[in-house]
This record gives C-alpha cells, structure tokens and sequence, in this order.
C-alpha cells in the first residue's frame, strides 16, 4: 500500500540543556548508565516519556530481577544490586536467603513448594522441581522509588514527560537529540549520547543500520484480594484437580508462562505476566493499540473463570493493568559485532567483555553502532540476532549494560577519545571498582568454549 505524505516546513527547537552524557530512557538500563556516568564525573541529562522512572521493571511491570546468577554465583551486581537492596529497605521486595539457595536443598519439593510462586527459581533447568536462585520479585513502586532516589543522589539532571523525536547528527556523529514536549519542541546536546530506549529509537533515528524482529506483547495486570495460601495449598494437596483448573485457565489465557500469576511483596496482590501475544510489533501504533484491548478480553474472562473455579481467587479483584505494554523485541542494533544465538547458548567469552547476565557475556562491540560516531546502546535493543536477543533481554543484564555504557561514556571523553575506541580494560576495571562484574575473567565453562574453537 502507498502510504501519502505531507511537506513540513523547516521547525526550530530551543536549546534547553547540554550535557557531558545524554541519556535517552529512564528504563533499567537508562538509569543505569546515567548514574554510572554521573558517578565518573561527567555532567548528565536524562530524558524519560513518562511521568516516572523504571520502564518495563515499574511501568511494565516485570516483576521478577532474574538471569543474574550462574549457578551459585550473582553475575550481575552493581546498581543493580544497589537497586535490590534499596528496596529491601523498603519492604518491597523478595529474594531468597542463601541458606534456601545450598545445593544440598534447593532442588527439594520443601523449598519448590516455598518459592515457586515467587518466581525466584531457575527455569532454565531441565530437572524438576526447578533450583531455587538468587532472584527478586518486587512490587513497581518501589522500583519508581528506589530509581528516584538513585537519580537524585547522583545528581543527574532529569527530563521526564520528554518524548525522543530525532537524533541531531552532523559528519557522522551524534550531537544530541530533538524532544516533544507539553513546551513544545525542545534540543538537548551532548558529547555522548546513549540510548536506552529499548526499541533502537535513537540510533534509527541517527542512521544506524538494525534489523527488526518481534516476539510477544504482554498486557501485564496485579490482582487483589487472593487468598495465596489457600491457592498454594489447593495446588499441592489436590494436583490432579487443580493441574484440570490450571489448564482450562491457560486456554483462556491463550498464551502465558507456566506460572501464570505469582506473588508479589503486597498481602493478598499477584502479578501475572500474561497475556502473551504473538504476531504484534511494538512498533506499529494499530498493533500496540490491539493488543491492549484484547489482553483485557482475555483477563477479564480469566477473572470470571477464577472466581468460580480456583480456591483462593473467590475475591479477587483488578488492582491495574501496567501503563506500558510488555513489548519485548523490536530493533535490534547492527553493531560493531553482532551477538548470536550461538555466542549466547554456548557461553562464548569475548576479550572485550563488559557485563554479564546468567551465564553468557555481552562485549563492547555490541553496544557501538557501526556509523555513528558518539553514540553508544544498552537494553534490550543492543546487537544481537533476534534469536540471541530472546535469551539474553532480562532486566538485570540489560541494566549491567547500562552500567558500562555510562562508565564508557566518561572513559572515552577523559581520554578525547570516541566512544568507538574507548579503552575496554579501563571499562573494565571501573566496573570493578564500582561493584559490577564486567565478565573479564571467564566462567570454567567459558574457558571450555574457547578451548574448544
């Protein structure tokens, strides 16, 4: 179909900030690498659409911080950690204590029974019941708030309600960004731009090449009032009844992880990420509007049928439905090198590790497009297939990523050099120091994959 277009006539923009670093996303990964660069001591801007921070961790409501942990081992620490424990303090989030995640009983049925519906197990096992892990359910607010509190203690200049309109390119190189706003048409500059908004919106928008691919949408929803004890006890003293119930449920869902609501830190509230929606893009306005509507037929006939059927759901009520649809996948950059599914699946170790996530490792190439000078990437839309990008998204790693962005960002400048030869050791070593793991010294199951090329 030819789609007509309209002439616009040449528009201006005020120049409201400059900054040292420009962040485009106040998701996990944008706020983390504003608060990495603010902490090296580069001047920092920070421009968010909605009226909160936290993306799809708060607006979204992906309640589970997971794929940080190999084995016994926490992969991904630093802010993100910092995160966890900020709202730990508050009360708002959960996570296993180590003597619940021991080798010796955190395969038994005691501990299944205990924090399956926590969702703090590792899924990616075969075996049943799954381990438990080091893992954390939180609830959306606190993630607002502990993001707020990191944002204003590292002093980072905050645009919320700034919705990114344009890259500012000349000779190659990133400028700044053009904004929509209540105001009107605002610029922001800055010697780095980085962009964290999880659909590639910047670098497209600069001329970075990308490939698209979508997976599901999700409409996200809390309900109140459930009686999560009597449900948990339903499941295990009659499995063979409810195993019956929880079929029928998943058919209504039409698309749903095998748990399809679990706790939340909030008595009597549960999180269910869920409906799944296959065939939609996150980037098509009729798509996105879909989909919100028909997640919401699917929920409220799933709430009839709890109701009637499912121990511990008779009062259940809608709490909310999250602001942002679950989008997944999207653009994926074309960078400097291209992660594949194989690199991901096989735990491939790269010189040029910055951060880690479960058990695979993510290098700088994958965060520097290949034309654009000044620019970095971090989240969910860095370079990877969209095959690689499925198991390697989570939030955790997007948000270590996020992290090196912002560390390379001020390496490269303190060096009057491009973001594209920042020093990688130096990268490397400031995660360090700061409490992150870049994933320089390799896993023994990494030193076996390259032993073996």
């Amino acid at each position: 179909m030819t789609i007509k277009t309209i002439q616009e006539s040449a528009r201006e923009a005020a120049i409201v900030d400059r900054s040292d670093v420009v962040v485009v996303g106040g998701g996990p990964a944008g706020i983390s690498a504003a608060v990495s660069a603010a902490r090296n001591g580069a001047s920092v801007t920070l421009l968010e659409r909605y009226a909160y921070l936290g993306g799809l961790a708060s607006g979204g409501m992906v309640l589970i911080l997971d794929d940080m942990h190999n084995d016994l081992e926490i992969t991904v620490r630093g802010i993100c950690m910092e995160m966890i424990e900020r709202m730990e303090r508050m009360g708002l989030c959960v996570t296993p204590p180590e003597r619940d995640r021991q080798p010796d009983i955190r395969e038994t049925q005691a501990m299944w029974q205990k924090w399956s519906r926590w969702g703090v197990f590792d899924f990616h096992t075969k075996s049943m019941p799954h381990p438990v892990c080091y893992a954390a359910a939180f609830d959306p607010d606190g993630y607002k708030r502990a993001s707020n509190e990191l944002i204003q203690d590292s002093g980072v200049k905050l645009r919320l309600h700034s919705w990114f309109s344009s890259a500012i390119v000349e000779d190659g190189a990133i400028k700044g960004v053009i904004c929509e706003t209540k105001d009107g048409r605002q610029a922001i500059l800055g010697d780095v731009v980085i962009d964290t908004s999880g659909d590639l919106d910047v670098a497209a928008s600069a001329g970075a090449r990308f490939q698209e691919g979508t997976f599901i949408l999700t409409t996200v929803s809390r309900w109140g009032g459930v009686d999560t004890d009597k449900a948990e006890r339903y499941q295990y003293e009659n499995p063979e009844e409810f195993a019956r119930v929880d079929h029928e449920a998943k058919r209504l869902i039409g698309g749903c992880w095998n748990y399809w609501w679990l706790k939340t830190p909030l008595p009597g509230v549960v999180w269910l990420n869920c409906p799944h929606m296959p065939k939609l893009s996150g980037t098509k306005v009729e798509d996105l509007t879909e989909a919100e509507f028909e997640g919401r037929r699917r929920m409220d006939r799933l709430l009839a049928f709890a109701h009637e059927n499912l121990p511990g759901f008779e009062n259940a009520y809608v709490v909310d439905f999250a602001p942002q649809t679950g989008v997944r996948q999207t653009r994926q950059l074309e960078g400097e090198y291209v992660v594949t599914k194989d690199d991901v699946m096989s735990r491939r170790h790269f010189a040029d590790t910055v951060c880690r996530g479960r058990d695979y490792y993510t290098p700088y190439r994958a965060m520097v497009p290949q034309d654009i000078d000044q620019l970095l990437v971090a989240g969910r839309h860095y370079s990877a297939t969209p095959q690689a990008q499925k198991s390697s998204r989570e939030i955790p790693p997007c948000m270590a990523m996020g992290e090196a962005a912002g560390i390379a960002a001020t390496v490269a400048l303190n060096a009057g050099r491009t973001v594209r030869d920042a020093d990688v050791g130096l990268i490397q070593k400031k995660m360090r120091d700061q409490g992150a793991d870049p994933g320089d010294i390799p896993s023994t199951n990494a030193l076996t994959q390259e032993a073996a090329e």
